[in-house]
């Protein structure tokens, strides 16, 4: 059975979406921590809209379970309904607001008004509108944003308040490739660009627009740079996230190229002055450089194809 904790839905389309979570319920579809989204139709002005669903425990309840088997906590499903399916971009973004919610929640009736209810109507702007907000504080500065989340190189952020510094580092997540690299590389490469301390992009966000030193750019990141300028006019966050995303499946696409090429390069001189060339003109080849050093540090042949490509590009 299903009991009704907190809404802000007309009665009737509440009434519709908890037939709608009660029958995923006895599917069997929701698991636990782990958000799905849906098309639901209710009956409000937008009639379909999408629905980001997830069941969860009560963090502390859930170890008393544990402990004494014949308590059983309870367990909760938060909703939150947007335009379109569209939020499934932010699925992993949700998540993480879930397992916050769930951290930091204490059910008991007196602190539902005051702690439960305004964080989650406050779901919107938490997890969808820090890369939408980036974007239009950075404006054409955040081709350096971009820059540094590709190269791994850390961010040091100053005097921005709690929500700026949140958000930048949330976008600086989101565009890193992260799990789209070799776990092993990335931290080889979060390792080599520590140590070298004096190349931390320093953001101070004292004044009205944020000021940026030791900032690295290329032309690949300003070419994306202008694409989300572009598209800050229509003010989507959803526009953003793709945009990002497709961002990061440019990147790691230019990344395998450069590879393939390597491999052909260990044989053939020819494939080698391609190599040169496909760095030279991409537009982010001492990003890919870097990457490719890290990935093929073991690889003898490999190796000595990348110092032969990094002589080139100094020249």
């Amino acid at each position: 059975s299903l009991s009704l904790l907190d809404t802000n839905l007309p009665a009737e389309a509440e009434t519709e979406l908890r037939s709608f979570i009660a029958k995923r319920l006895t599917k069997g579809a929701l698991f636990e921590g782990m958000g799905s989204v849906a098309s639901v139709g209710l009956s409000i002005p937008e009639s379909k809209v999408g629905c980001y669903y997830c069941r969860f425990q009560q963090e502390n309840l859930l170890e008393m379970a544990t402990l004494e088997s014949e308590i059983n906590a309870p367990e909760y499903v938060v909703c939150f309904l947007g335009g379109s399916e569209k939020e499934d971009t932010f699925r992993l973004e949700l998540d993480k607001y879930i397992q916050s919610l769930k951290i930091n929640l204490d059910l008991e009736q007196k602190n539902l008004e005051s702690c439960v209810s305004p964080y989650l109507r406050s779901w919107f702007e938490d997890a969808i509108c820090p890369i939408q907000r980036v974007v239009q504080l950075f404006q054409d500065k955040l081709a350096s944003l971009l820059h540094a989340a590709l190269s791994y190189t850390p961010v040091e952020v100053k005097n921005a308040d709690e929500r700026t510094e949140k958000d930048i580092r949330r976008f600086l997540a989101a565009a890193s490739l992260q799990g789209l690299v070799q776990e092993g590389t990335m931290t080889s490469l979060c390792i080599a660009m520590t140590e070298e301390q004096h190349k931390s992009l320093v953001i101070d966000c004292s004044g009205p627009q944020p000021q940026l030193h030791n900032a690295g750019s290329n032309r690949f990141c300003e070419d994306w740079m202008q694409a989300f300028v572009n598209g800050a006019e229509g003010g989507n966050p959803f526009l953003f996230r793709q945009i990002l995303e497709n961002f990061k499946l440019k990147a790691i696409q230019d990344i395998n190229n450069l590879k393939r090429f390597i491999r052909q390069a260990e044989m053939n001189h020819y494939a080698l002055f391609k190599c040169y060339l496909f760095l030279k003109n991409c537009g982010s080849g001492d990003i890919l450089l870097k990457i490719v050093k890290v990935e093929h540090a073991e690889m003898p042949e490999a190796r000595n194809v990348v110092m032969v490509l990094e002589e080139f590009m100094r020249e």
